[in-house]
């Protein structure tokens, strides 16, 4: 590239940033009470501030909820579709719901902010559209609209998504002042290694052991699935009267069920479960449990005994160090689930 050339890169480049300045300023002064409503939700929540979006709003999301995680507020990312597809299990009453949307017209994400609703969950919008349908959808709305993108075409999210992002960084900010989040903190979350560390450990010092979602063999299946809704695990554990782990029973299976017009709650849940479960026993280094969830997909297994009793439930987020006994995570379950 001559250099007539590159000092015209230069100028493009400079231009781009301007724009993307320009949109920045413009956002900080947008910000209004409905961002410090947001910001006092947030610190409210009792269970996990839950980000979801689609293409590059869904990547600004899912930094923003690394951003909150490290700095002391439990959060991850719901992607929409999966959530219409069997992830609203991962919901609760005491969560918080972040959607972006630039837009603020994004069908899959409008499409399931009534069912977070109707769940309990607050939800919350991030768009560049106060007029926009998720603007209304939401019981909380934070303008953060752009003049113009930086790309040549005003097409691709450029100074939009950097907006959104840098409010994300400023809604956690807020929580860390509100928080006291200290420097310890910081490191307690942020040890050297700490994943390295994390998966050396057993199975057994991650999983879930206090009154994991389980029920006896022969136990009527509307029963069953009471069991599992309450669980938040989407999966309940199927045992013979000694704890004896037998099957699964699991979001997928009963999903799989309705379709094939196979499920009928008068049946026990022997008729639906899964048997003879993938698991993994007490001892096993926690590095050999994400290995087989990775190959086969899952998200979340029982933990049995060296005599095949039920002893917990562990799920990727404990391993991975994104939930340890702080909150319930639904999940698919088992492979195919």
């Amino acid at each position: 590239m001559g250099c007539r050339q590159s000092g015209e890169m230069l100028e493009v480049a400079r231009r781009a940033l301007d724009i993307e300045i320009q949109g920045l300023e413009a956002v900080r002064g947008q910000l209004d009470g409905g961002f410090s409503e947001a910001v006092k939700a947030m610190a409210a929540c009792t269970g996990r501030v839950v980000i979801t979006g689609v293409g590059k709003s869904g990547l600004v999301g899912r930094k923003i909820a690394a951003t909150l995680s490290s700095t002391g507020t439990p959060s991850f990312f719901l992607h929409p579709v999966e959530g219409a597809h069997g992830d609203m299990g991962m919901i609760r009453k005491e969560d918080v719901v972040l959607a972006i949307s630039n837009s603020g017209n994004t069908d899959e994400v409008n499409a399931i902010i009534p069912t977070l609703k109707s769940l309990g969950a607050t939800v919350i919008s991030l768009t560049g559209n106060e007029c926009s349908a998720m603007a209304e959808l939401s019981d909380i709305h934070i303008l953060a609209k752009v003049p113009r993108e930086a790309c040549p075409i005003g097409l691709a999210p450029t100074a939009s998504t950097t907006a959104h992002l840098a409010v994300g960084d400023a809604l956690a900010v807020c929580l860390m002042e509100i928080k006291a989040f200290s420097q310890k903190d910081f490191k307690r979350y942020h040890p050297g290694g700490s994943l390295g560390q994390r998966l050396s450990l057993c199975v057994d010092e991650l999983m879930h052991r206090d009154n994991p979602p389980q029920v006896n063999a022969g136990t009527q299946l509307s029963d069953a699935l009471n069991v599992l809704h309450k669980g938040g695990f989407g999966l309940v554990a199927i045992v013979e009267e000694n704890c004896k782990l037998l099957g699964v029973l699991t979001d997928g299976d009963v999903r799989r069920a309705v379709i094939a017009g196979s499920l009928d709650p008068r049946n026990t849940v022997d008729s639906v479960m899964t048997s003879s479960p993938r698991s993994v026993k007490v001892g096993e280094s926690a590095a050999q449990v994400l290995d087989l969830m990775e190959i086969h997909q899952i998200t979340v297994l029982p933990v049995v005994g060296h005599d095949g009793c039920l002893a917990g439930i562990v799920h990727l987020h404990d391993l991975l160090g994104k939930g340890k006994l702080k909150f319930s995570n639904g999940s698919f379950g088992q492979s195919g689930a």
